[in-house]
């Protein structure tokens, strides 16, 4: 069972005042078939966390350790890291001009997996895909998100996390900006890699709407650079009533 462990983690990023630490020592242990939610207003250090895990080279790791399956992953590259089976669905998906969604679909898996999969057998995997996603297949000929509404963004994420099986997703407010119907739409593509149990998920997030979807194992709150309290699934519930004040009275982190 592949297990992501984060020992007192710590990141700083360089400012126009000089150093600035961020993450203050966070604890967290995902294992493959758990989903967890990181909960926590604007500024707690949500989304650093998830670039720190994936290897963004704006974030300075100052103390701490973080492994996946015993492996240090903070010594991998950031293609590395994608090849142990890490993978990254960002809360504002790039465009890549020049570069098809069918290449860098193929060319990702053929990374991940070791080999490039089978033509006939690819197109049939990658089509299919589209189709549970409700996605035009027209768009495997378009460049990766270029001229892409936000909703189209985050089904191509989806995308990839369905054809690249990986052992631990963080999503990264995959939830912002999508209207009712492309949240289902993108919930139950996550669900649907959920529900092999061969994946851990770690959902970021500032909202509960994603978790009426997604119903999360535990439920970590997010605040000042750490997590501030864990749960159940009743604790967003919790949030949701009362609000993040009383986690963020120090002051939100960045």
């Amino acid at each position: 069972m592949a297990t992501l462990e984060i020992n007192d983690l710590r990141v700083s990023v360089e400012t126009e005042n000089g150093s600035r630490e961020i993450l203050k020592g966070v604890d967290l242990t995902v294992k493959q078939g758990e989903t967890h939610a990181i909960m926590g207003p604007n500024g707690s250090g949500k989304s650093t966390l998830a670039y720190s895990l994936a290897g963004h080279p704006k974030y300075t790791v100052t103390g701490g350790t973080v492994t996946l399956d015993g492996e240090d992953v903070l010594e991998m590259t950031v293609d590395e890291r994608a090849r142990a089976g890490v993978f990254l669905a960002m809360q504002y998906p790039v465009e890549v001009p020049g570069v098809s969604v069918s290449n860098f679909l193929r060319t990702s898996a053929t990374a991940v997996r070791g080999e490039a999969p089978k033509l006939r057998l690819w197109v049939k995997e990658v089509k299919e895909a589209m189709e549970r996603l409700q996605m035009d297949p027209a768009f495997a000929e378009r460049n990766v998100n270029e001229g892409f509404s936000g909703g189209e963004k985050k089904r191509h994420e989806i995308l990839q996390l369905e054809l690249l099986k990986p052992k631990i997703a963080i999503l990264d407010e995959t939830d912002s900006g999508l209207d009712v119907d492309a949240l289902r739409i993108v919930s139950e593509g996550v669900n649907r890699v959920r529900e092999t149990g061969e994946v851990g998920t770690l959902l970021i997030t500032h909202y509960t709407r994603i978790l009426r979807y997604i119903k999360p194992d535990f439920v970590h709150v997010f605040a000042n650079g750490r997590i501030a309290e864990s749960g159940g699934a009743e604790l967003a519930d919790k949030l949701e009533a009362e609000g993040y004040e009383s986690y963020v009275k120090g002051g939100a982190t960045a």
